[in-house]
C-alpha cells in the first residue's frame, strides 16, 4: 500500500491536529525532492536551507493564519523568486538571480507557503514535452522513458510524484493543463487577466498567464484563490471580484450543460482518448448533466494561428537577451554586433531559436498582413466561436491532449508533430478562457488520460465545480510507481 496523498487540505490538517510541525512537512518534501530529481530532473533548484528556514519560521509564529500556511510548493523556473535562481531553462540565463518576488510568489508567500525549488521547464517556456531546457528533460513519473509533457513538465513531475501537493507553472498555449493531462494530475489556466503576470518572464505577453497544478481540483482551487486578483503593477489585471473557489466547489452538477465539439472528437485523436474522453462524458450524464452538441467551426485554425501569434511576440521578449544588461556573453567577440550575435547563438537552445526566426518572418515587411494580422483576424473568430458556444452550455468539454505521454526523442526530429500536442489547449489561450484539465482513467500501457473543460471568462468558479463533481465520483485510484511514501 501507498501512503495517502497528501493534498493541501490533509497536510494543513496534519499541521493543526497531531503536532506535525512546518518543518517536518517541509523536511519530508526536500527528502522526497533530492531522491527522485536524480530519475526525474524536475528540480533545476532545491533550496533546502531557505526552505527550512521559513518552515522554522511560520512554527515560531504562534496563531499564524494562512490557506497554504506551512504547505510546501514549487515553481516554475520562469517566474521571479528573490533568492532563487530563475535560468528560463536556457544556458542565457545561467546564474541569474532575480532581486524581486513575482506578484504570485509574494501571494503564496503571504498565505503562508513554503516554497522548496525551482522546477525544470522547456527553454523559455517554449516546448510540449519538457526535452528543450538547457539542462536536460524532465522524465514522466508514471513511466521515465517518457515525457512528462510540457513546458512546465518539472512542475507536473514534482506533483505526480507527491513531491508537493501543487506548484505554479504557466501556459501560453496549454503548458499547464497538457502536463497534467499526462502526469494524471490536475492543470488549470485561468482567464488571462485573473493572475497578475508580474515577475513572469514574458513569451507571448498576449497569451502568457501564470498557472496551477493541484493533485486534487481543490488544491488547484486553494492556490487559485490566493494568487488571483488585480495587481497595480500588471496593467492586464482586471478589477473583478475573486471568487472563494475552494467553498464553491460542494453541491450537485443537476442540469448544468456540458458542450461537447464532436468533429474534435474524430481524426487524430488516440482510440484510448477517445474511449475515456467518451467515458467522461458519460459519467456527467450519470451526475445529472445535460450533454449538447456545440461547434467550433474555426477551432481546427488554432494551432497555426497559435504558432504566428505567439512566436511573433517571443521574438520581440526575447530581443531584450543581448548579452548586454544580464545573462549569459559570449567571451572576446570583435565588436558590438558580433557580441550581440554570439551570444544569443550560443546561449539560445534550438527551438527557442526556430521561434524567434518563425516570429521575425511573420512580423517583416510584406509578410505582416499576410500572417500577423490574418492570425490576429482569426483569432477573434475563434473567441466568437466560445462565446456562441457558451450561450448554449456552461462549459465545453475536450480531451486535454491528443495522446497519452508520447516516448523521449519520439518527436523531437518533427516540430509540427510536436506542435499538435497542444491543439486541444491552445484554442483557450487565444480566447483567454479558463480551462481545467482532469485525470480521466488510464491507457492500456497505464498511462493517464485527461480531459479538459473550458468555461466562461471570469467563470472558473463553474468549471471547478464541474472538474470537481467529476473527480470525487471517478478518482483516479492508479499512482504512478515512482512517487514520494
Amino acid at each position: 500500500m501507498t501512503a495517502p496523498d497528501r493534498t493541501i487540505e490533509l497536510i494543513t490538517s496534519e499541521l493543526g491536529g497531531d503536532g506535525t510541525n512546518a518543518r517536518a512537512v517541509t523536511a519530508r518534501a526536500l527528502a522526497a525532492a533530492e531522491r527522485l530529481n536524480d530519475t526525474l530532473n524536475a528540480f533545476l533548484q532545491i533550496d533546502r536551507a531557505g526552505a527550512i528556514s521559513r518552515a522554522e519560521g511560520l512554527d515560531r509564529e504562534a496563531g499564524g493564519e494562512g490557506a497554504l500556511r506551512g504547505v510546501p510548493l514549487a515553481v516554475k523556473d520562469n517566474i521571479c523568486v528573490r533568492d532563487m535562481q530563475m535560468t528560463c531553462g536556457s544556458r542565457i540565463l545561467a546564474g541569474y538571480h532575480p532581486p524581486y518576488d513575482a506578484t504570485v510568489v509574494e501571494r503564496l508567500r503571504g498565505a503562508g507557503a513554503v516554497l522548496v525549488g525551482k522546477t525544470n521547464c522547456d527553454e523559455f517556456a517554449m516546448g510540449s514535452s519538457n526535452e528543450n531546457s538547457a539542462y536536460g528533460a524532465v522524465r514522466n513519473p508514471w513511466d521515465t522513458g517518457r515525457v512528462p509533457g510540457g513546458s512546465s513538465g518539472g512542475s507536473a513531475a514534482a506533483v505526480a510524484a507527491r513531491i508537493v501537493p501543487a506548484a505554479l507553472g504557466s501556459e501560453t498555449g496549454g503548458s499547464v493543463r497538457q502536463p497534467a493531462a499526462l502526469c494524471g494530475i490536475v492543470g488549470l489556466k485561468p482567464t488571462y487577466g485573473r493572475v497578475s503576470r508580474y515577475g513572469l518572464v514574458a513569451f507571448g505577453s498576449s497569451l502568457d498567464q501564470v498557472s496551477v497544478f493541484g493533485l486534487t481540483v481543490r488544491d488547484a482551487a486553494i492556490v487559485l484563490g490566493t494568487i488571483a486578483g488585480r495587481d497595480e503593477r500588471d496593467a492586464t489585471t482586471a478589477d473583478v471580484p475573486v471568487p472563494d473557489y475552494a467553498a464553491d466547489l460542494g453541491g450537485d452538477v443537476l442540469g448544468a450543460r456540458i458542450g461537447v465539439p464532436r468533429d474534435l472528437l474524430g481524426e487524430g485523436v488516440d482510440p484510448e482518448v477517445r474511449a475515456r474522453v467518451g467515458e467522461a462524458i458519460e459519467a456527467y450524464r450519470g451526475l445529472g448533466a445535460e450533454v449538447v452538441d456545440v461547434e467550433l467551426p474555426h477551432a481546427r485554425y488554432s494551432i497555426a494561428v497559435y504558432y504566428i501569434i505567439a512566436t511573433a511576440e517571443a521574438s520581440s521578449n526575447l530581443a531584450r537577451y543581448d548579452g548586454v544588461r544580464y545573462g549569459y556573453r559570449a567571451e572576446d567577440p570583435a565588436d558590438l554586433r558580433e557580441m550581440y550575435r554570439l551570444t544569443r547563438e550560443q546561449g539560445f537552445g534550438a527551438e527557442v531559436k526556430r521561434r524567434i526566426m518563425l516570429g521575425t518572418y511573420v512580423l517583416s515587411s510584406g509578410y505582416y498582413d499576410a500572417y500577423y494580422l490574418k492570425a490576429q483576424q482569426v483569432r477573434t473568430l475563434i473567441k466568437r466561436d466560445f462565446e456562441r458556444a457558451f450561450g448554449a452550455c456552461d462549459a465545453v468539454l475536450t480531451p486535454t491532449t491528443p495522446t497519452p505521454a508520447f516516448r523521449l526523442g519520439e518527436k523531437t526530429d518533427d516540430p509540427l508533430s510536436m506542435y499538435l500536442s497542444d491543439i486541444y489547449t491552445c484554442m483557450a489561450n487565444l480566447a483567454g478562457i479558463p480551462g481545467v484539465s482532469v485525470p480521466c482513467g488510464l491507457s492500456a500501457a497505464g498511462l493517464p488520460v485527461g480531459f479538459q473543460l473550458m468555461g466562461r471568462h471570469w467563470d472558473e468558479s463553474t468549471i471547478l465545480r464541474l472538474a470537481h463533481a467529476y473527480e470525487r465520483a471517478h478518482p483516479l485510484a492508479a499512482r504512478p510507481a515512482l512517487m514520494a511514501e
